[in-house]
């Protein structure tokens, strides 16, 4: 997805605000998710957002969003954001978050989601890790019990 920064899109600073970034990270997403799953999707949960450098005010906003792995309902999204200055000829990654959304039917209830297949390397490891951010989520959440989360206890060798 792109978006150029408008004016209205701006803080007092003429950088893009945070609220509207994450807004846009929102949207493509969904979308990500939406066609993976090709059901209604809602957004679950958002990790760590953070906001390395500034977009500034006309610059170009380039959001790519994958589904890194889908578990029964749920699926894990991917982002990297990029903010693109043409004039200059600059490009740099200035964000990068995972969302959780859940493929829910007409009724507003989780549905399953087709298995996310990983092809390539950086694919591979995005998925690998995935069951550990999801444990890592659920725990936060006080929806799994930091016991039960067996790739979080591997991870830091937890007896």
């Amino acid at each position: 997805m792109t978006e150029l920064v408008l004016p209205n899109d701006t803080n007092t600073l003429n950088n893009l605000m945070g609220g509207r970034m994450m807004h846009l990270m929102d949207i493509a997403a969904a979308i990500a998710a939406q066609k993976h799953s090709n059901r209604i999707v809602v957004t679950a949960s958002v990790d760590n957002v953070s906001f390395r450098d500034p977009i500034r005010l006309g610059n170009v906003v380039t959001l790519e969003a994958q589904v890194t792995r889908a578990f029964s309902s749920s699926m894990e999204v991917h982002i990297d954001v990029w903010a693109e200055d043409i004039p200059s000829g600059t490009k740099l990654k200035t964000n990068e978050a995972f969302f959780t959304f859940v493929a829910v039917d007409q009724s507003g209830r989780p549905i399953d989601v087709p298995e996310a297949v990983p092809e390539t390397t950086d694919e591979i490891a995005l998925y690998e890790g995935a069951l550990r951010r999801r444990q890592l989520r659920l725990v936060l959440a006080g929806r799994m019990k930091p016991s039960d989360a067996a790739e979080l206890k591997a991870l830091f060798e937890l007896t």
